[in-house]
C-alpha cells in the first residue's frame, strides 16, 4: 500500500511540474520543465550522496577503528540481504543517523558520534536497522527526486513571481501561458501543493523504513525507545548547521520544531512511530 501510495504521489508531482511549466510558458514552458527536472535528477542521482556527507563533513571510518559497529551493521546487512554500505561518522553531538546512496551498491549510512555514546546497544540496532531499510527500499532515490521536483516547481513559481512584477508574460486569460489567472495560481499554489506531496511522500516512507526496520532487528520496541530518546535528546541538543533541504534524510527532523512548523515537517509524529511499532509483532 506504501509503494502504491508512493507512486501516486509522485505522479501527482509531475503532473504538478507540468502544469506548473505549462501555466508559465503554455506547452513549450511545460516541456522546458519537464527537460530542467530530468537534468535536475540525473545529477542528483549520481552525485547527492557526496554532496550531503561533505555537507555535513561525515568522515569514512574502517572496522579496526569502530570493529563493534561493523559488526552490527554487518549482521544487520545479512539479515537484510545488502551488501554491507560504506559507513561514515557525523562529528556532531546531536544523536541522529541517516542513509544515502542511489542503491544498495552504492550506499552509505552515516551517523552522529553523539548517536554512539547516548543509546544502548539495542536502540542503536534498531535505528541502523531502519537505515538498511531505506537502503533496501530505495527509498533515498525517491526522496532525491520528489526534493528536486519540489525545488523545481518553486524555482518555476520564482520565475512567475517576476514575470508578473515585470510583465514579460502579459496577456489575457486565454493566451497559452494562462494569463494573470495562471501566474497567480502557479505562484501561490503550486509550491504549497508540491511541498505538501514532498511531505507526504517522506511521511509514507519514514513509517515503512520503522517496520521493515523493526523485522530486519526483531527489536521493534528498542527502536521505538530510540526515537523517543533521539526526539528528547533533539530538543536540548539541537544539531548545528542542520540544512532544511536534508531535514527528511535523517531518522528524526533534526531540527526543532512544533506547534505550527511541525504540521510542514517531513518526519511523522515520533508518538505515532512509536505507537505503531509496539502494536507491531515480530
Amino acid at each position: 500500500m506504501n509503494s502504491i501510495k508512493t507512486f501516486g504521489l509522485m505522479t501527482a508531482l509531475t503532473i504538478l511540474l507540468v502544469l506548473a511549466g505549462g501555466s508559465l510558458g503554455g506547452q513549450g514552458g511545460a516541456v522546458f520543465a519537464f527537460i530542467i527536472a530530468l537534468a535536475m535528477n540525473v545529477s542528483s542521482y549520481w552525485f547527492s550522496d557526496k554532496l550531503v556527507l561533505k555537507m555535513y563533513k561525515a568522515r569514512p571510518v574502517e572496522r579496526t577503528e569502530m570493529p563493534e559497529l561493523f559488526n552490527m551493521v554487518q549482521r544487520l546487512t545479512q539479515r537484510a540481504q545488502l551488501p554491507m554500505p560504506k559507513l561514515y561518522i557525523i562529528p556532531q553531538e546531536t544523536p541522529n543517523a541517516f542513509a544515502t546512496g542511489r542503491d544498495p551498491q552504492h550506499a552509505a549510512v552515516a551517523v552522529t558520534s553523539g548517536i554512539l555514546q547516548l543509546l544502548s546497544q539495542d536502540e542503536l540496532e534498531g535505528v541502523l536497522s531502519h537505515e538498511l531499510a531505506h537502503v533496501k527500499n530505495r527509498d533515498i532515490l525517491i526522496g532525491t527526486v520528489a526534493a528536486t521536483m519540489a525545488g523545481a516547481i518553486t524555482l518555476l513559481a520564482t520565475m512567475a513571481r517576476w514575470a508578473a512584477i515585470f510583465g514579460g508574460l502579459g496577456g489575457g486569460d486565454d493566451d497559452n501561458g494562462g494569463g494573470i489567472v495562471g501566474l497567480l495560481v502557479m505562484m501561490i499554489l503550486a509550491p504549497i501543493a508540491a511541498l505538501l506531496i514532498q511531505m507526504a511522500i517522506s511521511r509514507s516512507r519514514e513509517y515503512k523504513a520503522d517496520s521493515d526496520g523493526a523485522h530486519i532487528s526483531a527489536r521493534p520496541v528498542s527502536l521505538a525507545n530510540a526515537l523517543q530518546s533521539l526526539e528528547g535528546y533533539t530538543k536540548k541538543i539541537p544539531m548545528r548547521q542542520a540544512n532544511p533541504s536534508t531535514a527528511h534524510m535523517f531518522i528524526v527532523n533534526p531540527l526543532r520544531g512544533g506547534g505550527i512548523s511541525g504540521l510542514f515537517s517531513t518526519h511523522p509524529p515520533i508518538a505515532e512511530r512509536v505507537k505503531r511499532l509496539k502494536q507491531l509483532t515480530i
